[in-house]
């Protein structure tokens, strides 16, 4: 890309100051001005998708103005980024690969198409940050699997942006309806991970910031909307211990009053044993995840590499209480996604199609 350096007073009729991007039409006839971006587009093809650009396209230009490469100007307040994406995004096809880099565009692109009525590309963004972003259950569980390679190892950030980075655009372009997955997502770190921030992407035109990325952090309002949900999170897995693991086996266990019955005793401990590990972070360190811990949970009653310190095997519990705890395990994770907003202080999000 032609932007590392500002180009001279005899490249292409730039004034000094200005830097000549790699989107540079020859037979372009008008040059976008962001900060110290210059853009020569064809301004027919904006104009076909925005009427913001056919109005101000027909605004007369004064007759003294200095042409660019023998083009008029105009002047845009927008982050020469930002525009960078927005014009790529209307002459190619955009997000063909779902990696975490590909927030940059996204962000870009639905600002800018919000500003000037692209209402095409606007949906598109919003459908895939739906991706990343669920606003439903199975759809989050299809997430996390996306975040998972094969060999079973968790590394959401591959593929879908920090959760701090989609937290300061929805509140910037009012994304209501994506918050609650989005503090759920922070919640699961640390805190001092969370207090930490992130590293935003790289900027395409080095006059706007730190050439490796901004440090992105959240308010202080937002930091405490975080901890306090993460606290819920927390507190949500000691009353499900407390009420769906105490009294079991239950009365309805096939194994009552047989001396079987203590594979039921015993698989249940198991199954405590190992919830406490998880909401305590030894585990995964994922201590503040009750979809996950909870699926866990569940996933134990079909595992079959456990220890008895002779063999390898399942858990020998009858299967009147595995239909029972898988039942209350199911239960459970639809109460704690109803349950998020809640914890994070949201009012009830609205649909996608609602932003849209």
């Amino acid at each position: 890309m032609d932007c590392d350096s500002p180009c001279s007073p005899h490249d292409d009729g730039l004034p000094k100051a200005l830097i000549r991007s790699d989107i540079w039409f020859s037979d372009g006839n008008i040059v976008l001005i962001a900060d110290s971006a210059a853009f020569k587009v064809h301004h027919g093809q904006l104009e076909r998708h925005s009427e913001v650009f056919r109005d101000l396209f027909s605004v007369p230009q004064p007759v003294d103005q200095n042409l660019i490469d023998g083009c008029p100007s105009v002047e845009l307040h927008d982050r020469p980024t930002d525009l960078y994406h927005l014009l790529i995004a209307v002459t190619h096809s955009y997000f063909q690969k779902h990696t975490a880099a590909d927030f940059v565009a996204i962000s870009a692109v639905l600002r800018l198409s919000t500003k000037y009525f692209i209402e095409h590309l606007r949906e598109r963004c919003i459908a895939r940050l739906a991706i990343d972003w669920p606003t439903s259950l199975p759809d989050w569980d299809r997430r996390e699997l996306d975040g998972t390679d094969s060999e079973g190892r968790y590394n959401p950030r591959e593929i879908f942006p920090h959760p701090i980075l989609m937290l300061k655009l929805a509140h910037e372009l009012n994304l209501d309806t994506f918050l609650p997955s989005a503090f759920y997502d922070l919640s699961r770190y640390g805190p001092s991970k969370i207090l930490a921030g992130t590293r935003g992407p790289p900027p395409i035109f080095y006059t706007e910031g730190e050439p490796e990325g901004q440090i992105a952090r959240l308010s202080d309002d937002h930091l405490c909307t975080a901890f306090l949900g993460r606290e819920a999170a927390q507190l949500y897995m000691h009353t499900f211990l407390e009420s769906a693991l105490r009294d079991r086996p239950s009365t309805s266990c096939a194994n009552v009053g047989k001396l079987s019955a203590v594979h039921c005793v015993e698989s249940f401990y198991f199954i405590h044993l190992n919830v406490l590990r998880s909401v305590g972070g030894i585990a995964c360190g994922r201590d503040a995840d009750p979809l996950h811990t909870l699926l866990q949970a569940a996933e134990m009653l079909e595992r079959t590499d456990f220890s008895d310190g002779v063999k390898t095997c399942g858990l020998r519990m009858c299967s009147v209480c595995k239909t029972e705890f898988m039942d209350a395990v199911k239960k459970a994770r639809l109460d704690v996604w109803q349950l998020i907003p809640e914890w994070f202080g949201l009012r009830e999000p609205r649909s996608v199609e609602d932003v849209n």
